[in-house]
């Protein structure tokens, strides 16, 4: 039975084409073994890992909570009235910006990974979600209330962001580089300070949802109807640039003062809001219309506490009615609050968990919903408040909630007289910041100078059009980026430098590109080629499908410019060449010309810059070895540096590189595409196996064995052993001839000397 089962096995390997000697690698076994060694404490780790606060909560302490009160205060102080503005934005009451706050500081300190990062209403979400309102009621006129499509894009978004971070994708947004965030926040900020300059000024009778050019132009065209409103919002402006510019030059001059400077200025926000309502309140109270209107636009009447608690209504319908809007409102949700948490975690110190940071962002979404609230995420400018103000853990979110639940209950009454164009100027005055400064753009020029081009087409693009738009220029224009510099990687051919501590003893060897690169070496620097016969070559890109080609390419044609073609083409009649060789042109010596070339004799690759390999990538490998036996009519010796991946040494294994085995003993496909059964014709067959020299040495040299496995020793450890290694076995091949040839002449003198 037992000799039954082994037929079988052998006859399964000859169908799959297993090697009935295989040379040792990787398993998949060995993988999964690695990916957790033990489950259970994995899965205790995850459950642990949603909830941070575990960690922290046990060490608090007064010393923290010092800090967490002073940032928390500062924070829902500056949050109240900005959160109203931003409600303006999302064309909902001002109360919904309200409700936003409360559950986002409350409920993200539950979860999550960053100190600094304050959660509730922001602009640029605001705006999308006001564009969402409109575009429903376009196509569905009055079928439902603006803050009902405003919960459903909270809830839907939330459990769409928490999906993502419950199943660990929080990588997908690495796809979306810093310039294109950058652009995008920069357009939408143009288009957000554009469009609440004509509220700022009193200005009615034009669309300011349209795209920020027009709204631009509107704003001059109407400037003859400015109303009252503009003396309450330029002077809210003008208050509040004038504070901030006065506290950062005093705090300069007195620094010993400087905190002090920062809390007035921090103040700045509420402290404009008071004066304004208060000067509303003594210009309107007596100036109300029979219509009931008062001469400038306010607030009126904001509910008091919480109005609509209860489950949300989620309509199907109405999803349906948004679901083209839903992907653009979830990449901004995700997208600026992961940028604005990376950011501050560098800043400050600590590293934060992306896939925790869209779990705490789905929650408070999803739950925020319960609460009437509209989609939150990071804030950039309150983050930087809390920062600076000196908070020390996530709980300080809960002094911020306790500050808007007062705001709620207790100063509803005078919200009443809040001038429209004081939120206006609130808003101006937060959005302005986020437009990048023109030394961060040159540094994107600096930088990558394709990437500041990514930037520039966003920015135009959510000016002249809408921030959907610009978004997806961003994230596509950036995707296209990638792919073009994965299908076209640089390579180059490598040269030996040889350095010297003095001018007589070497230190070591490096090798470098072979053309002078501008910038790179000092130009007195001399590269010598490798030995005649020898070519090294480096990849600095992942073997993938898109770019396999272009190695490919590289060497062949290396080789059919540079190295001597082994069969005499001379003697070959036009007839019998192949169609796309076209023969010598009329007078050429194609055979002196052959001859002055160097004998190829080995390929060096150096694999330090490639971390995956694919089958294609494999199968171009074997063409590349096929045709440049072909063309120098002999066997090459292909040596591979520094493999970093015991998966890539399994692939090229597979494609029978490393062992030294002769090509004619190796199919010439791996995995044809079509496979072809007429036969496959072969290299001339050379049983033998080469050996590598280096492989020997190592051996003899150290006592406990060599570095990289015996049976694949055509794999290197460094590109300075892989070479010296070639060097050493072209010096071996071209030992024999010059044996062989004093054999004979040995033999010939014997001869004539007998004779």
């Amino acid at each position: 039975m037992s000799s039954l089962v082994e037929k079988v096995k052998s006859y399964g390997k000859r169908i799959i084409g297993q090697p009935e000697d295989p040379v040792p690698v990787v398993s998949v076994q060995d993988w999964v073994r690695n990916q957790s060694k033990d489950p259970k404490r994995e899965v205790l780790r995850y459950v642990e890992g949603l909830f941070p606060i575990v960690g922290w909560i046990t060490r608090y302490n007064f010393g923290w909570l010092y800090g967490d009160v002073v940032a928390g205060l500062t924070v829902g102080i500056v949050v109240v009235p900005q959160s109203m503005s931003y409600a303006q934005i999302a064309t909902l009451p001002t109360q919904y910006g309200l409700y936003s706050a409360f559950v986002g500081v409350l409920i993200y300190c539950l979860f999550a990974t960053s100190k600094d990062v304050s959660i509730g209403p922001v602009a640029v979400m605001s705006l999308t979600v006001s564009r969402i309102i409109a575009t429903v009621n376009e196509h569905h006129p009055n079928e439902w209330p603006g803050h009902q499509i405003a919960t459903t894009v909270a809830f839907i978004c939330g459990f769409i962001v928490l999906c993502i971070g419950l199943l660990r994708l929080g990588w997908l947004v690495e796809f979306i580089p810093a310039p294109a965030v950058s652009g995008f926040m920069t357009g939408s900020a143009i288009n957000i300070v554009a469009g609440q300059v004509p509220g700022l000024l009193g200005e009615t009778g034009f669309d300011t949802r349209a795209a920020t050019y027009k709204v631009i132009i509107n704003c001059f065209k109407f400037l003859p109807v400015t109303k009252r409103d503009a003396a309450f919002g330029l002077t809210g402006l003008v208050a509040l640039y004038g504070i901030r510019i006065a506290c950062d030059i005093l705090a300069k001059r007195y620094p010993r003062r400087q905190r002090l400077f920062f809390f007035i200025s921090v103040f700045r926000n509420a402290f404009v809001i008071v004066v304004l309502t208060i000067a509303s309140w003594l210009y309107c109270r007596h100036r109300k219309s029979k219509s009931g209107k008062y001469p400038i636009k306010i607030l009126q009447t904001v509910p008091r506490g919480f109005q609509h608690v209860g489950p949300p209504v989620i309509d199907s319908k109405l999803i349906s009615a948004m679901s083209g809007e839903l992907p653009v409102a979830t990449i901004i949700l995700l997208l600026e609050h992961i940028a604005i948490s990376k950011s501050f975690g560098r800043l400050n110190g600590y590293k934060i968990n992306p896939n925790q940071e869209l779990i705490a962002i789905g929650v408070t979404n999803t739950v925020g919903t319960v609460f009437g609230a509209y989609p939150a995420t990071g804030s950039f400018s309150r983050s930087a408040l809390k920062s600076k103000s000196g908070v020390r853990t996530p709980a300080a979110g809960i002094l911020t909630a306790i500050v808007v639940i007062v705001a709620l209950y207790g100063l509803t009454p005078a919200f009443f007289w809040i001038p429209s164009a004081g939120l206006s100027a609130v808003v101006i005055h937060a959005v302005a910041d986020l437009v990048a400064s023109p030394r961060q753009v040159y540094s994107f020029w600096r930088v990558s100078p394709l990437e500041f081009v990514i930037w520039l087409a966003a920015v135009l693009v959510t000016v002249f059009t809408t921030i959907e738009n610009g978004i997806y220029t961003s994230i596509c224009a950036s995707l296209a980026l990638l792919l073009v510099r994965i299908a076209h990687p640089r390579g180059y051919f490598l040269g030996r430098v040889t350095l010297h501590e003095d001018k007589k003893s070497a230190i070591r060897e490096v090798f470098v590109p072979l053309t002078q690169r501008p910038g790179i070496l000092h130009p007195a620097v001399k590269v010598e080629p490798p030995p005649p016969g020898v070519i090294v070559y480096r990849f600095e890109e992942s073997a993938l499908y898109p770019n396999i080609s272009l190695l490919n390419d590289a060497l062949v044609d290396h080789v059919k410019k540079n190295m001597r073609r082994g069969k005499d083409m001379s003697q070959v009649r036009m007839s019998d060449r192949p169609w796309n060789d076209p023969g010598p042109r009329p007078g050429q010596d194609e055979n002196a010309e052959n001859l002055a070339r160097p004998v190829l004799h080995s390929i060096v690759l150096d694999f330090s810059g490639v971390s995956h390999i694919d089958t294609t990538a494999v199968q171009s490998l074997i063409d590349t070895r096929n045709e440049v036996e072909r063309w120098a009519d002999k066997p090459i010796e292909f040596h591979f540096a520094t493999i970093l991946s015991p998966w890539i040494r399994r692939a090229l294994v597979a494609g029978g590189f490393g062992t030294g085995a002769s090509s004619s003993r190796i199919p010439t496909e791996i995995a044809p595409v079509v496979p072809y059964r007429g036969g496959r014709t072969l290299l001339e067959k050379h049983q033998q196996k080469v050996s590598d020299v280096e492989a020997i040495e190592e051996i003899a040299e150290e006592s406990e064995g060599p570095i990289v496995p015996e049976d694949t020793p055509f794999f290197h450890f460094d590109l300075i052993s892989a070479v010296h290694a070639a060097e050493t076995s072209l010096a071996a091949a071209n030992e024999k001839p010059a044996r062989s040839s004093i054999q004979k002449g040995a033999v010939s003198e014997e001869s004539s000397a007998s004779a």
